[in-house]
């Protein structure tokens, strides 16, 4: 319990410490806890780097402010992190939670933004955790066996016993002491049932608790932390479902596969939290064309993959280009020091999944495309030849 709350309390004080950054940044003041800061000037010039980003932060200062006033929230650091979340995209998840609520209610409330962030904690499952949880399940599954048992035992000996007084009811002159015990054996027998009831209950509730955090342990297990989509195992297991529906159903199925061009790069001259933020935005983007019939997920590294059912490989190919061609015309912005980065591009190869004699085949196909891809200068995507 030490170890959650000091968690709980760090994560607090980290989003406390961002909004006085952002209040600091709005008012012009120097941040005392980095002294070795240099000032800032007393004015940034008009339309430079600088400038700008102190707009973007004034500007986002003040949406987060309207989206916590327009829903009625406490100005706490959980809604302020939930709120910047949402409004920068930051986490996928978030972002698709509250687009959800809002579309289905209206209205975010406290209650709902603490439920979303505590789902967000017991997704992150360690695998210490979850070690441990399926320890407990054994643990479980052994007690349940063993009343089981006893509660077998228990009705054979009370079984045995009753026969055996029977015989001396028949017996006996004088019934009154035969009658005797078996109102005792009976009472004996009803309270070893409760008993076993009772410990039947408990068990229920802690198997309940365990399918709970089991559930969000496997959920953990198949989402990339980083970008809130689906993992590479995660993946693999729709693609199977996929292949089953667009094969039952007569519906064509591409696979594409997309690698952010240069992303070394832009991590040994960024930093790796711009890297960060760079293969956020690419998810976002990516994202914002999927839908039940179109899953992307982070394949590994700085590469996602995407599964398209219901379009020809031509079409898949021209859905990524299109958010090639997107991402091409950004210009996006270091936030450590307001300098635009250098043009962020990716490249992509897609396969007709149904043209190759299984799954793994046509995903070769996709990655051989994409290697030609980047071999041919990058910022561009290629469809795979079928039976290549």
């Amino acid at each position: 319990m030490t170890g959650a709350s000091s968690s709980t309390a760090n994560v607090q004080h980290g989003l406390t410490d961002r909004l006085a950054r952002w209040a600091r940044g709005l008012s012009g003041k120097a941040d005392h806890e980095e002294p070795d800061e240099p000032p800032e000037p007393q004015r940034a010039r008009s339309g430079s780097a600088s400038n700008r980003e102190i707009t973007r932060r004034r500007k986002l200062y003040g949406d987060i402010g309207d989206f916590l006033f327009a829903h009625d929230l406490d100005l706490t650091p959980l809604n302020f992190g939930v709120a910047h979340d949402y409004l920068t995209g930051a986490h996928i998840g978030v972002e698709k939670a509250v687009k959800a609520v809002l579309t289905e209610r209206g209205k975010i409330t406290n209650g709902w933004i603490e439920s979303v962030a505590a789902e967000q904690r017991t997704d992150e499952i360690t695998p210490e955790a979850l070690a441990t949880m399926l320890d407990k399940v054994e643990e479980n599954l052994a007690q349940v066996t063993g009343l089981m048992t006893e509660s077998r035992n228990s009705a054979k000996d009370y079984g045995a016993a009753l026969q055996e007084e029977v015989k001396g009811l028949a017996a006996a002159a004088d019934n009154q002491p035969v009658l005797t015990r078996l109102v005792a054996l009976t009472r004996s027998m009803v309270e070893k049932t409760r008993q076993v009831e009772t410990q039947l209950r408990d068990n229920q509730k802690q198997t309940q608790l365990l399918k709970s955090n089991l559930d969000s342990a496997r959920r953990a297990a198949e989402y990339d932390h980083l970008t809130g989509l689906p993992n590479r195992r995660a993946f693999e297991n729709v693609l199977r479902d996929e292949l089953k529906l667009a094969q039952e159903q007569g519906q064509a199925l591409a696979v594409a596969f997309c690698d952010i061009d240069h992303f070394k790069l832009i991590n040994d001259t960024h930093g790796h939290d711009t890297g960060d933020r760079v293969l956020k935005f690419v998810a976002g983007l990516l994202a914002r064309i999927s839908n039940d019939q179109c899953h992307v997920a982070r394949h590994g590294g700085e590469e996602f993959v995407m599964l398209f059912r219901g379009k020809t490989a031509a079409e898949a190919c021209e859905a990524v280009d299109g958010v090639r061609e997107d991402l091409s015309t950004r210009s996006l912005v270091n936030r450590s020091n307001g300098e635009r980065m250098e043009r962020v591009s990716f490249s992509a190869g897609v396969a007709n999944v149904l043209a190759y004699e299984d799954p793994r085949t046509a995903l070769k196909a996709a990655d051989r495309a994409l290697y030609l891809a980047k071999e041919h200068g990058r910022n561009r995507v290629y469809l795979a030849v079928e039976g290549d």
